[in-house]
Formats: structure tokens, C-alpha cells, sequence
């Protein structure tokens, strides 16, 4: 289907919506509901007054609704007495109600696939870390170079992530393949829900996606594949803090683009860009600024760490 008939679909269906809408008498006790998750791309005709003129936000649940949500999943569940399911809320921050349903499943497969009487907390911890990255590929062949560089790539992550001030605590560290491309994994739990950051809590973030590429850069003298997904994290962190979030000291208190429409969602055309080029070569420009900058501060905080490690080592 090409842009323009899928405009024109969607159009067709807005129109006989609101005239549906429009057809029923106000006295006969008929109330519309709708569920969206992109509120700010509904038409606004759809909104006056009459129509959906009342907006109920269902966000995602704090550490106490999801604790909640787990135990209504939890109650067809035999569970361990060392289960305690508010700490299983704190380890997943950001999750809605059919993820934590699923990690509830996913334990008790888990419990009953090892004969288990009640499903233990070791159960939902590896429940958990499927959900976030995959399921665990043991069979998966990789010679001693390939795993030396995943231990240390890790072992980056973790270091910047104890070093750094602002950056969330290391819960695990693994290198056993998960998931479709996964090599290791680093998995860090913030201490509580968060609303808003600061720029140095996102520059705490971008320190540890670079920890790993550092990491080997110091120990190998040279780089791998491996730190692909952590640079493209990294990159759009730098690019919302100065496209959108005004952190730029030499592009000022603007906001340049607003929020990016998921891949999987089609537009009927090219969004126009708000600035001019020049703008665009700056925007450019200050991205990688910060992006060396961070760089070069994950660099000096590991040196600095491996000669307080060296040092130790000598005075035994």
C-alpha cells in the first residue's frame, strides 16, 4: 500500500467515525470509549467537545502498582516463602502489566521444567533477564578471543557504571549469549522509578555505553563489532539532550525536533525540518563533541582505576 491510499483510508475512517459519533441523541445514555497509545497524533476534530472530550491516562505502573499487578498473576501460582514479590517490582522499572503477566509465566514454566514444588526467586530473576535480553544460547560456539573480548567489553560497563556518580547500580554481569545478536550483557537496576534525569545522570548514561568500547580499546589496542548497539544508545542520548532537551551550551534554550515516531509507524510524508543547515552542521558538530568528551572521561576514569589496581597488587 503506497502513502497516498493509506492516507486516504485513514481519512475515509476518521469521516465515518465522527459522523457515527455525531448520529446519537445526547438523552440516550450512550458513552464512546477509545484506547490509543500515540494521543498526540489523533485528529483534533476527534477531540472537540461532544466527542472524546475526555482524556484518562493509564501510564505505566510505579514499584507499587506493579507489585500489585504480580500478585493478581501470582495468585495461580505456588510460590516459595523467599519469594518477596515487592522486590521483584523494584527490578523491573518501565514494565506494564503483560510483561510482568509474562515473567509470571515464564517463572513458573521455568520452576516446573526443573521439578520445583513453588517457584523461587532464582526463577524470576532469570524470567526477568529473558524478557530483557532473550533467551540464554549456551550451544552457541565462540572461540577464546571472541569470549576474552566479551569479559573485558563487560567488565568495561561495569567499572564506569561502579565509578561514575549518577549511573544505575550493576545487578549482573553475564557473557553467555542471549537473544538474536546479544554476545554478554551488563544489567544494571535503578534504586527507584524515575520521572525526570539530569544532564549528568544522561551523561552517567552514555559513560557506561562507552565503557565497554573502551574497555577494549585498552586492553586489545583495538576495537570489535560488539560496541554497535552501545554506540547507537549512546548517540541518541546525545542527540535528544541537544536537539530537544536544550543541554547544548553553543546552540542555546532551544527545542529543534520533537519526539521521534516509532520506526513501525508509517507518516504520510517526510517531516519538515524546523532549522536551517547551518543549524544541522552545529547539531552535528556538538553531537560528537559529546560524545568525544564523554569518551575521553570514561578513558581517564579506567586508566586511573587500573593504576589503583596496580598499585594495590604491588604492596602485597
Amino acid at each position: 500500500m503506497n502513502v497516498l491510499s493509506s492516507h486516504d483510508e485513514r481519512e475515509q475512517t476518521l469521516n465515518q467515525l465522527l459522523a457515527e459519533m455525531d448520529g446519537f441523541d445526547p438523552n440516550q445514555n450512550v458513552i464512546i470509549m477509545a484506547a490509543t497509545n500515540r494521543p498526540e497524533i489523533l485528529d483534533a476534530a476527534l477531540l472537540r467537545p461532544g466527542r472524546f472530550d475526555r482524556q484518562v491516562l493509564v501510564d505505566r505502573p510505579d514499584v507499587k502498582g506493579r507489585e500489585k499487578i504480580l500478585q493478581l498473576h501470582a495468585k495461580k501460582v505456588k510460590l516459595s516463602a523467599t519469594v518477596d514479590l515487592g522486590v521483584i517490582a523494584a527490578k523491573t522499572p518501565g514494565f506494564v502489566g503483560a510483561d510482568l503477566a509474562n515473567i509470571v509465566n515464564e517463572a513458573a514454566l521455568l520452576a516446573a521444567r526443573q521439578g520445583k514444588d513453588a517457584v523461587e526467586s532464582s526463577d524470576f530473576d532469570e524470567a526477568i533477564e529473558r524478557v530483557i535480553a532473550g533467551l540464554q544460547k549456551k550451544s552457541r560456539v565462540m572461540n577464546p578471543r571472541e569470549k576474552k573480548t566479551v569479559a573485558y567489553h563487560e567488565a568495561g560497563h561495569a567499572l564506569v557504571a561502579e565509578l561514575m556518580p549518577g549511573a544505575d547500580p550493576v545487578s549482573k554481569i553475564s557473557i553467555i549469549p542471549r537473544g538474536v545478536a546479544a554476545l554478554g550483557y551488563t544489567q544494571q537496576l535503578p534504586t527507584e522509578d524515575r520521572y525526570l534525569m539530569t544532564r549528568s545522570e544522561l551523561l552517567a548514561r552514555i559513560y557506561v555505553l562507552l565503557g565497554g568500547r573502551v574497555a577494549e580499546e585498552m586492553i586489545f589496542g583495538d576495537v570489535s563489532t560488539g560496541a554497535q548497539n552501545d554506540l547507537q544508545k549512546a548517540t541518541e542520548i546525545a542527540r535528544t539532550m541537544i536537539t530537544q532537551f536544550g543541554m547544548s551550551e553553543r546552540l542555546g534554550l532551544v527545542a529543534l525536533e520533537g519526539p521521534r515516531p516509532p520506526m513501525f509507524l508509517p507518516v504520510p510524508t517526510q517531516a519538515p525540518r524546523d532549522y536551517s543547515e547551518e543549524t544541522a552542521r552545529i547539531v552535528d558538530e556538538e553531537i560528537k563533541k559529546l560524545l568525544v568528551e564523554c569518551h575521553n572521561r570514561v578513558r581517564d576514569v579506567l586508566m586511573s582505576s587500573d593504576k589503583r589496581l596496580k598499585s594495590r597488587r604491588n604492596c602485597f
